[in-house]
């Protein structure tokens, strides 16, 4: 890796590190540029996930330590551009112009250098120093392409460093060039790319027009640089701001060029022609690259499909078989032996502590803890197919499919991610251009089975069915999605009239997944689990051992039997008893609760297995039946609340709760009925 060339001089005058500040660093770039994985390289276990304020775009924020000085990173939102187009947009460029970062690194894909160039275009036009990093130089060598660092960085003005983020090569060297840019060692002078020639006079009337005008902390040369551009915040806030001459004059230049969009656009990218020409060398036509390989199978509308049920069949294969066995261990010795050695040493407290420690806290929370290992792995296996670049050939494969429900390929990514947890597969349907593909997306996302649930059915088909436990689990996979596609285009026929959309997404270049990626997602959202276990399903656990003792300590009159018996007759028709029928109403809560709510009810905090007591207590037929509701029943609160805060109407959300619910008691039912009648 070719070292930073030293094109900078030092500058009295330079911004210098304020030793009584802490620095702070902003990380911009477009999807797939590797931003995660250098976020997690700096900050580590040091970083907390939340949304930005009024937003529902993720806010990832973290430090590390540079030279012993702490220093704040923020992850800015992924974005193709500063145009407000999005709120991801809005608020990249919103962050950069009112928090003044001490520097902004901008990552940049050397194996895509041309399209990720035009973020920079615009981020080297704002005040806050800029710093480029130049990824994934690995892949870029795979496709044949060669880039000269030291003339990119020439024709940009600002640092350039060489980085290979999924190995950790070149981090050490950009941070020595942050550290450069924050002690005023380091002078930037960007090369600006210029608006094209028969528009920059009407630029210069409108900087002299606004002049005076424009609000902190805007430039003004940028502000008239977005009214040309007609972006929609910009227009509004001048509007406000200019008296209505001045408005009048400036709104007269807009309508005479019209076509300013275009001029600032070809502009920008002249200015990136001109940079690749210069430090591009690409491989000689006709050359095949890894990708191209590679996508001959997994792009093939045949193979593909293939391709992908070998890998979602082998997702659920490792699940199982590794996580399987690790839960049945939990189960008895870990769970079942501190409930044993528990309930031993409370033996002289009172019977309700002894109650409730062993049957509600460790019957409850306990049992869902054991699915922690099966979780881990599915995030871990989602999370290395999404590294590795394959998530968006299976949305383009999908693609065909998706169109039965009037959707398309880009659908299948939030429905995908709707394996890991309902919630952010709902806040994922974001990327979908079309406010009715959206809305219907939307819609049919809570009937894929997140990790929640899988865990649920691997726990009961485990009990039940043993050494055909992933059978009976793919199988349910299998018809919740197929259940799926059809109320998708039932949905769609009746309440869009079978409108379509067309497709356009980008498809990554393949490339080594990052390990230290993979494993900080699974780190991160296991213990979001751990702690939703510790809160809210404590909570639940200890209110409903709570509804099991009242009134008079016997679970057979509680409040909570009373209120079983009297939905049972619905139940039954479902193949349910009071108890399956409890545990079912309180996976609304989360659908771990389901197992939580059978571990108390059950008792089987005494020291019995609860997979055993289920085996005792019930018929493989309801167990096909519980496991059928479990994977078609209403999402989770959680879930609802996502679902409201994205259509922003109940109208919708109701329609989708109470869909589900017809459409899980009718499953349920029928296959409690073929069942009995087999078994007969």
């Amino acid at each position: 890796m070719k070292e930073i060339a030293q094109d900078f001089v030092p500058i009295a005058t330079a911004k210098t590190i304020n030793e009584h500040k802490t620095p702070l660093i902003a990380l911009a770039g477009q999807p797939n540029m590797g931003k995660s994985t250098l976020f997690n390289l700096l900050t580590g276990l040091n970083q907390h996930v939340g949304n930005w304020s009024g937003k529902t775009v993720e806010r990832r924020e973290g430090t590390f330590a540079l030279n012993g000085q702490t220093v704040r990173l923020v992850d800015l939102p992924g974005t193709y551009s500063l145009t407000a187009n999005s709120p991801e947009e809005v608020i990249a460029r919103e962050f950069i112009l009112r928090e003044q970062p001490d520097v902004v690194v901008a990552l940049v894909s050397a194996a895509n250098l041309e399209r990720s160039l035009y973020l920079v275009a615009e981020l080297i036009s704002l005040p806050s120093p800029l710093i480029v990093a130049l990824n994934m130089l690995d892949v870029a060598e795979q496709e044949g392409l060669r880039i000269d660092v030291e003339i990119l960085q020439a024709a940009l003005g600002v640092p350039v460093v060489p980085l290979v983020a999924t190995r950790a090569q070149g981090v050490q060297e950009l941070l020595n060039v942050i550290r450069n840019v924050l002690n005023g060692e380091t002078v930037l002078m960007p090369r600006l790319p210029e608006i094209r020639a028969d528009h920059r006079q009407a630029l210069r009337e409108i900087s002299h027009l606004i002049s005076g005008y424009v609000p902190d902390p805007y430039p003004t040369e940028w502000v008239a640089l977005k009214l040309l551009e007609g972006d929609s915040e910009l227009t509004q806030l001048m509007q406000r701001q200019l008296p209505e001459e001045v408005e009048q004059a400036v709104h007269n230049i807009l309508i005479q060029h019209d076509d300013a969009l275009m001029a600032v656009a070809s502009g920008r990218y002249e200015w990136i022609g001109r940079i690749i020409r210069a430090a591009v060398e690409r491989p000689p036509i006709g050359q095949i690259s890894l990708t191209e390989k590679l996508d001959r199978w997994a792009a093939h509308p045949f193979w593909g499909l293939i391709l992908l049920g070998l890998v979602l069949g082998v997702v659920f294969w490792v699940t199982f078989s590794i996580g399987s066995p690790i839960q049945e261990w939990l189960t008895t010795h870990g769970i079942g032996g501190l409930a044993s050695w528990v309930s031993a040493a409370l033996q002289n407290a009172p019977a309700w502590t002894r109650s409730l420690v062993v049957d509600g806290i460790l019957g409850g929370v306990g049992s869902v803890l054991t699915f922690l290992p099966i979780l881990a792995i599915f995030f871990g296996a989602f999370g290395l197919l999404e590294d590795v670049g394959y998530m968006a050939r299976a949305a383009y494969v999908m693609d065909n499919f998706m169109h039965l429900m009037g959707l398309h390929g880009k659908s299948f990514l939030p429905l995908f991610l709707g394996f890991g947890c309902n919630v952010p597969a709902v806040m994922g349907s974001r990327v979908i251009d079309s406010e009715k593909s959206r809305l219907l997306t939307i819609l049919v996302t809570p009937f894929i089975p997140c990790t929640a649930r899988l865990a649920v059915v691997a726990f009961i088909a485990a009990a039940f069915f043993g050494r055909y436990a992933t059978v009976v689990s793919l199988g349910y996979v299998v018809l919740s999605i197929v259940v799926l596609f059809l109320s998708g285009i039932f949905l769609n026929r009746l309440i869009f009239k079978g409108e379509r959309s067309a497709f356009i997404m980008e498809m990554p270049l393949y490339h080594i997944p990052n390990w230290r990626t993979v494993g900080l997602l699974v780190w991160q959202r296991s213990l979001a689990f751990i702690q939703k276990a510790g809160t809210t399903i404590l909570s639940f656990s200890i209110v409903l051992w709570v509804l099991t003792v009242l009134p008079n300590g016997k679970l057979e009159s509680s409040y909570l039997a009373l209120f079983g018996h009297w939905i049972e007759p619905i139940g039954n028709l479902m193949g349910l008893d009071w108890r399956l029928t409890v545990a079912l109403l309180s996976s609304f809560v989360a659908k771990e609760n389901a197992i939580a709510t059978l571990g108390i009810v059950l008792g089987s905090g005494e020291g019995t297995a609860l997979a055993q007591t289920l085996i005792a207590a019930y018929s493989h037929a309801s167990a096909l039946a519980f496991l059928a509701a479990t994977m078609l029943f209403v999402p989770c609160a959680a879930t609802v609340a996502v679902m409201r805060q994205e259509t922003g109407s109940w109208k919708w959300t109701f329609l989708n709760i109470s869909f589900m619910l017809i459409v899980s008691f009718a499953f349920s039912g029928a296959i409690y009925w073929i069942a009995t009648s087999l078994e007969v």
